[in-house]
């Protein structure tokens, strides 16, 4: 599918922004990695500054999150009849873990460039991190085998979904797998915690 040139303008410069730092990229550099001719103004007809193509960047990315979190809901309601609950938690792991990755560049530059834009941050949090934590505990609620389980699930919300953040986080910025346990282990261990959440069944007696 061919980008149009804001896309491409969007697209490269937060690109540029995550490799090499906002205030390192110029908007001649941004011009000549989305086809236009650098130096020669293009990316004026589209943005006012290169801060209007980060903001524009971020907000775009906080709208599709939105967007991903309510898909993502309805495929996993869709499953619940045919899936067994480790199934059901393996897939809601596996999406936040493809969604953090996806978002991978955006991360860099949150953490290199945005204190200096507490406006955007706040985008960031409201729009991308806030929505994955909220569809977390609205999950959990919806289960059957969670609904009656009486615990403090905003809370349980921030353990798993800040555990699944935090091993895409750790490999973007140390550049290896927190305690050398590949994405299968990690699954594997976060189904199993999750798992752990629901009452032992009454002894027999």
């Amino acid at each position: 599918m061919t980008r149009s040139t804001r896309e491409r303008i969007i697209d490269e410069s937060l690109r540029l922004f995550a490799e090499r730092g906002y205030s390192a990229t110029s908007v001649a550099e941004i011009e000549a990695a989305s086809g236009l001719s650098p130096g020669a103004g293009g990316l004026y007809r589209h943005f006012k500054s290169k801060y209007e193509v980060l903001a524009a960047a971020v907000n775009e990315h906080a709208a599709r999150t939105r967007g991903q979190v309510a898909e993502s809901m309805a495929e996993l309601s869709a499953m619940e009849s045919s899936a067994d609950l480790e199934e059901r938690l393996s897939h809601i792991c596996r999406a936040g873990l493809a969604k953090v990755r996806e978002e991978s560049k955006l991360t860099r530059v949150f953490f290199r460039d945005l204190s200096q834009f507490p406006e955007l941050v706040a985008v960031v949090r409201d729009g991308l991190l806030q929505p994955m934590f909220d569809a977390i505990v609205t999950w959990f609620q919806a289960q059957p085998e969670y609904r009656d389980v009486k615990l403090d699930w905003p809370a349980i919300s921030t353990v798993l979904g800040g555990a699944v953040v935090h091993y895409r986080l750790f490999q973007e910025t140390v550049g290896e797998l927190p305690g050398h346990a590949d994405k299968e282990q990690f699954v594997a261990a976060w189904v199993r915690l999750a798992v752990g959440l629901l009452p032992s069944p009454a002894p027999v007696a």
